[in-house]
């Protein structure tokens, strides 16, 4: 082996397929380790079996009481919304004109872009989120900032450029034809370069014409291993407006559809206004559903329906929404993901909701055996969870008897200061 082999030795935890289908879903090694070569996980498992088959003298790291975690993907957030975090505003749409879209006006300055975006992803890392499916702005010159930020840090990172031409601000507006050309030579820079990754991204429905919506659909079809994002049936206000725009459709989600924009790698923020027909057309195109309960409950949006979801196997994954979700944390949003469930009648194991942070996202993003777990193979994205990081914590974590327990202790009471270390392929990016 080369010198290269790192080893360390921690609780380990990851997924092998979704909790609330599979009982054999969670892996657990209480005394575990974990092998890292070339920046890709080579094994992971018990300690007492794997540590025999480690050449002379390879350096183990103890990380005793510490668990060692695949980092967490957050399928939905808005890099250029960092600095309105925690603003007021009586709903959605106030909220946009009030603080959104002034905010994005300064990011057609690629010095201001690249400041933001050095901020953000430090406070990703910080927070234990190795991968993220980003929004910028309209602006070009926004997603170049963040994806030359991210490619310096060699983190796996899915980004693009909001195609907006009507219903905003004019200085926040692209053509049809000039959003769509920008978004290609955007791909042409981008896309697969090194872990970088881009996506179609339709702000949302009202803020383009149909023009745009067909042009967006044909550059998806030319482009079938791009992401698509965008937002759909979040609030009740803009589903009404959707349906005054685009009357001829069935529902919200079946404007989208009918641009030929719900296949595989395609990320749908909210879904909380949908039907069963929606939530049928999602499962059979494998469009994921990016939950954002902060910014739901933050907004007044409304209440995720896990049942109906799961009944209909939509693929889900969590997400922050940062800004109109409240924090960078996954764990708080773990915090809150668990009270909308309980509010909708729905009880949400702690092991599901990492699941969700972990192969869930990898799932929706198409990347199982890529990130999201500790399959040999895998990229050695991982995150150091520390159970003592607060006094509070440490007092629950030594009463707990469970690993669920353990883990719902973490996603209650845990945040930032809860992420001991935060390793991007194989390489430390982040030390509490």
């Amino acid at each position: 082996m080369s010198p290269s082999l790192q080893a360390y030795r921690a609780s380990l935890l990851y997924f092998a397929n979704d909790p609330a289908f599979d009982e054999h879903a969670t892996q657990w090694h209480s005394d575990g380790l974990l092998l890292v070569q070339d920046g890709k996980i080579q094994a992971a498992g018990d300690y007492a079996t794997l540590a025999a088959t480690l050449p002379p003298g390879t350096a183990i790291e103890d990380l005793g009481g510490k668990i060692l975690c695949p980092g967490f993907i957050d399928t939905h957030i808005h890099y250029p919304q960092t600095d309105i975090i925690g603003s007021p505003a009586p709903g959605l749409l106030p909220w946009l004109d009030n603080y959104t879209f002034p905010a994005e006006r300064r990011f057609q300055q690629p010095e201001h872009a690249s400041e933001v975006a050095d901020f953000f992803l430090a406070e990703l890392l910080r927070n234990g989120t190795t991968s993220a499916a980003v929004y910028c702005t309209v602006h070009p010159q926004s997603v170049d900032a963040f994806f030359a930020a991210s490619h310096a840090r060699n983190l796996r990172m899915v980004a693009g450029k909001c195609l907006m031409d009507r219903n905003a601000p004019d200085f926040l507006r692209d053509t049809a034809e000039s959003g769509v050309r920008e978004s290609e030579e955007l791909i042409g820079r981008w896309h697969n370069k090194g872990r970088q990754h881009y996506a179609i991204t339709v702000r949302f429905a009202p803020t383009s014409t149909h023009e745009q919506m067909k042009l967006a659909g044909e550059l998806a079809a030319q482009y079938p291993d791009t992401y698509i994002q965008t937002h759909v049936a979040e609030n009740t206000d803009e589903v009404k407006w959707v349906k005054e725009l685009y009357p001829d459709a069935r529902s919200y989600l079946d404007v989208y559809d009918g641009y030929g924009l719900m296949r595989q790698r395609a990320l749908y923020a909210h879904c909380i206004w949908l039907d069963d027909q929606d939530r049928a057309r999602m499962a059979a195109t494998q469009s994921a559903a990016t939950l954002c309960p902060t910014s739901n409950l933050f907004l007044g949006s409304g209440l995720f329906d896990f049942a109906r979801a799961d009944a209909a196997r939509v693929p889900l994954s969590l997400a922050t929404d940062v800004g109109g979700g409240t924090s960078f944390s996954m764990l708080q949003t773990m915090n809150e993901l668990y009270k909308v469930a309980r509010m909708g009648g729905t009880y949400l194991p702690a092991q599901r909701m990492f699941y969700l942070a972990t192969l869930g996202g990898a799932r929706a993003l198409q990347l199982e055996g890529t990130i999201g777990s500790f399959t040999p193979g895998c990229d050695a994205d991982f995150i150091v969870l520390d159970p003592q990081a607060t006094p509070l914590l440490a007092r629950r974590s030594a009463t707990t008897d469970s690993l669920e327990e353990q883990l719902f202790a973490l996603a209650i009471l845990g945040d930032d200061r809860a992420i001991a270390a935060t390793y991007s392929a194989g390489v430390r990016v982040h030390q509490r």
